[in-house]
């Protein structure tokens, strides 16, 4: 029986790339699924593109070989082959699957042919449409309405599909700070709400990573104050929160920056949350030196600003004005943010070479003159040029 579409568009662009052509010559049953589908229904950017097919995964490895295209078994189990094209991005191709077995994160899966039985695995009625390269888009369960009416809408019954996978609580929220504009239904609502306990047994990085794709929408406001309301806030993020900081940020223009947002929320010990997530080495500093002092102030004259650029990057000051103005509705720190762009970074123009040079022998006494050079330099406002700091040099060998 031949399925009928639930609309027509105009083929996308992206199926006319010649490495996704070649693909699906090659496999012509085959639809583009998920984001890409999705996104250009909603007409909002996207990167990646995903394939599926009704194909069993060895039949597709056969294709794709046979048409001289490299084919790399990224995920048999599940299904998944990844193809790379010659001149084309690599591109993963999954056999439509049906669920066997779930446990709260991982499914047993079975192979099928059947488009719907593989739409009804899928988390969220958005996701799980798919179409073909003419444009045809096929929707099992309303999805499109719900994409044109912002409705974030689990597929199926929302407290036995959360059973399935508990991770899908965070993807909620993740797919509602893009696309929800109205409040979930009661049934959503609550299996998000009694699946917040279950929190504790995801890992910690996937974790993180769902709650960086929260705080990186354009605005995740509003997606964060319903976490925050039935519970799921407190369960990823137990060192405590400040929900009407982040709304005040995102308010007040900061930037659509994660690590910036995820501070502003967080009134906890950073480095314990740092911590506790196992984030990277970088992503902890930065995280930490955003909630540290000291703080760039309105009336700070150029020197203090030269004296704060010396020591720290120019970044992190701009970030703690905007924690700043975000836990103070009366502040604003609007004209110093522009100070801080446009005043030069300083460096001190000495180097332990230059203190050798003047007489020094190398040693213990070479880092000493430096320290108490640099401390003069600071002192100063960061104005001294190099010959008034080797002047300083002369002083001290002389005293």
């Amino acid at each position: 029986m031949t399925e009928a579409p639930a609309c027509r568009i105009a083929p996308p662009a992206f199926f006319s790339e010649p490495g996704l052509a070649a693909l699906l010559d090659a496999l012509p049953e085959a639809r583009a699924v998920g984001g890409a589908v999705r996104d250009t229904l909603a007409r909002r950017r996207f990167s990646d593109i995903d394939l599926a097919s009704p194909l069993p995964p060895a039949v597709v490895m056969a294709r794709l070989n046979a048409a001289g295209i490299k084919v790399i078994p990224t995920g048999l189990s599940h299904g998944t082959v990844t193809a790379v094209p010659p001149g084309g991005a690599a591109v993963e191709i999954t056999t439509l699957r049906r669920d066997v077995e779930t446990n709260g994160r991982h499914a047993v899966v079975a192979f099928t042919d059947d488009w719907r039985a593989d739409a009804a695995r899928r988390d969220f009625t958005i996701n799980a449409l798919s179409m073909t390269r003419d444009g045809a888009v096929f929707d099992y369960f309303d999805g499109l309405a719900d994409l044109r009416a912002g409705r974030l809408r689990v597929v199926g019954d929302p407290a036995a599909r959360v059973a399935e996978d508990h991770l899908r609580v965070l993807r909620f929220f993740r797919f509602f700070a893009r696309h929800g504009a109205m409040e979930p239904d009661a049934a959503t609502l609550s299996a998000l709400r009694g699946a917040a306990s279950c929190l504790a047994a995801l890992s910690v990085e996937r974790v993180w990573h769902e709650l960086t794709r929260v705080l990186a929408a354009p605005d995740p406001a509003a997606s964060v104050i319903l976490m925050e309301r039935l519970g799921v806030l407190a369960a990823v993020v137990p060192e405590g929160t400040d929900v009407p900081a982040l709304a005040r940020l995102v308010a007040r223009g900061g930037a659509v920056d994660p690590l910036l947002r995820r501070s502003a929320l967080l009134a906890g010990d950073a480095m314990a949350f740092a911590t506790r997530l196992k984030l990277s080495l970088a992503e902890r500093d930065r995280l930490v030196a955003l909630g540290a002092a000291p703080l760039a102030r309105p009336e700070d004259d150029d020197a203090a600003l030269r004296r704060l650029l010396a020591g720290t990057a120019v970044e992190i000051l701009i970030g703690r004005t905007w924690l700043a103005d975000a836990r103070d509705p009366a502040a604003d720190h609007g004209q110093v943010r522009e100070r801080l762009r446009t005043t030069p970074r300083p460096v001190v123009p000495l180097e332990g070479r230059d203190v050798v040079a003047l007489g020094v022998p190398p040693g213990k006494r070479v880092g000493e003159i430096l320290r108490t050079v640099r401390a003069w330099w600071l002192a100063g406002g960061c104005a001294a040029d190099a010959e008034a700091c080797r002047g300083e040099v002369r002083r001290l060998i002389q005293a």
